[in-house]
């Protein structure tokens, strides 16, 4: 036997080690809330947040396109075999029976509509309610909103559950996208780097739509119905705990006194606004109305297999990432063109969708959807940035309502494509449908000219920098002023290894460096 005091020394070592071990975790943990903290990190770290819930946001919208018309089907055949065994049976509760095939086609536009559908009308309400409360609280909303759609996807046995699971995520989506651009537009205040950041967020934007339908395809042919989705949920629910662990929704103290948003009716009657939110509805036209009616016509007159319908708008990710980055850099040089871009990008829509019914081809067909694609991406990348702007000298700089404006402008566009394109198809067709499409964005294009003079406006202006000239009235009002005070001096806050706030000299101010790109 080893004697007691040997015993007694190894615990006591044991105790110590563990002791210094749990020391050094707190440590490393207080020196990562710092860094944490920190503005420049936390903005990329909101950036990749946000960024994270808008890929969820567009692979689910998008990841049911394989999946759901064929699961539909198979349920659809479960009846009818369970009908056609059961003959006498009187099948009084509704859940069995035979849809025909015209209800059932549009069953399933309902469906891929209802989400865009409650996006629209829930969108005025989220944008006010992100005004009033700040942007952290209705992203988290968002994400477990999304989670729990994503969960009932993945167990959904009938219609109607689908149905509540997509509206699900129409509301989930309303307070996520909306909150998470807005995010942005506040943190990134400097309008090339508020370029920039939104620019990334489109691509993931793309990168969510167009990569979610093989995703979902592969994993659904190979896997079965609820792995996509349990895949997603996982990533969703990964993203809200980092939202609820960086941003910290329901501790943040400087949202008590936040400025009041202009209300939702009196942006949307802005002139320059409005021009926008068109700009935004015309040009995403071609895209929502060509999702569910260019695999028809594919099979039609090209006789496509499965794979070249299911490939066909993953090539078109590349001139969109290509087009938000090209828009960036022309907008970080030359920021007085702004409209220039957009316009430019009206016109290549409107060129490629009527050079879209001339294909003969897979290979074909490929070029012009990459064009629609590189259009949007300089409408959007161009447009999106100026609505905070706008939002920035002619009214209080509160991004809420300005871009729940912006996401209701997408969802008057997809809550119509899968509803009406398919009757416009049947009554006109697709020449014809692609043709109106086209010309649509040519003619809206000159409409942009009324934005030519926008970047001339002053932002000293607005109404939230006259409000603060008077004086603080508030914790947020005297955190802004002071933070405007240390800028006129010339310095800049920094966090020394203690946690200690120090001011540091700079060679110039920021309103100084920013002030002449509006002049």
């Amino acid at each position: 036997m080893e004697p007691e005091g040997s015993t007694e020394g190894k615990a006591s070592n044991l105790a110590q080690s563990a002791a210094s071990k749990l020391s050094q975790m707190g440590e490393r943990t207080k020196q990562l809330g710092n860094v944490i903290q920190e503005p420049e990190k936390q903005k990329r770290i909101i950036l990749v947040i946000v960024c994270v819930a808008l890929l969820l946001d567009n692979m689910l919208y998008m990841v049911i396109v394989p999946i759901i018309p064929d699961y539909l089907e198979d349920l659809q055949n479960a009846a009818d075999s369970a009908e056609a065994a059961a003959p006498h049976t009187n099948f009084t509760n509704g859940t069995i029976h035979k849809t025909p095939k015209g209800n059932f086609d549009l069953q399933i536009g309902v469906l891929f509509a209802s989400k865009a559908i409650l996006q629209l009308l829930v969108n005025p309400i989220s944008g006010t309610f992100i005004d009033r409360v700040g942007y952290d609280i209705p992203l988290f909303i968002g994400l477990n909103v999304m989670f729990l759609s994503t969960l009932i996807f993945a167990f959904a046995e009938n219609y109607a559950t689908l149905f509540l699971a997509r509206s699900m995520q129409g509301l989930g989506s309303a307070f996520a996208d909306t909150s998470g651009i807005a995010m942005i537009a506040d943190k990134y205040s400097e309008e090339s780097e508020r370029s920039k950041a939104l620019g990334i967020a489109l691509a993931f934007i793309s990168f969510g739509s167009l990569v979610a339908p093989p995703f979902g395809g592969v994993l659904y042919q190979f896997a079965g119905k609820r792995v996509p989705f349990l895949i997603l949920a996982c990533i969703c629910l990964i993203d809200g705990i980092l939202c609820l662990t960086v941003l910290k929704p329901f501790s943040n103290r400087e949202r008590e006194n936040m400025p009041v948003g202009t209300p939702i009716y009196k942006l949307m009657i802005d002139p320059y606004i409005a021009v926008v939110a068109g700009a935004l509805i015309i040009c995403n036209i071609p895209l929502a109305f060509l999702e569910p009616t260019i695999a028809n016509w594919m099979e039609d007159t090209m006789h496509a297999t499965q794979w070249q319908i299911g490939m066909t708008w993953f090539p078109a990710f590349f001139p969109h990432v290509l087009g938000v980055y090209l828009t960036v850099k022309l907008a970080a040089k030359y920021p007085h063109l702004q409209w220039f871009y957009g316009a430019i990008g009206m016109v290549f829509i409107g060129a490629s969708s009527c050079t879209v019914p001339a294909c003969k081809t897979f290979e074909e067909l490929m070029f012009p959807l990459c064009g629609i694609c590189f259009g949007i991406a300089f409408v959007d990348t161009a447009l999106l940035p100026t609505l905070g702007f706008l939002v920035d000298v002619r009214h209080v700089s509160v991004y809420g309502s300005v871009y729940a404006i912006a996401d209701i402008s997408y969802c008057v566009a997809y809550a119509l494509g899968p509803v009406a394109a398919g009757q416009i198809v049947h009554n006109l067709g697709f020449v014809q449908l692609n043709l109106g499409m086209g010309l649509a964005n040519v003619l809206y294009a000159p409409a942009l000219l009324l934005l030519k003079n926008v970047t001339q406006m002053k932002p000293s202006r607005s109404e939230r920098n006259m409000l603060l000239e008077d004086g603080p009235t508030g914790l947020y009002d005297t955190i802004k002023m002071e933070q405007r005070e240390k800028k006129r001096k010339g310095l800049c806050t920094t966090i020394d290894e203690n946690g200690i706030e120090t001011f540091v000299q700079r060679s110039f101010s920021e309103e100084e460096s920013s002030g002449g790109e509006y002049a």
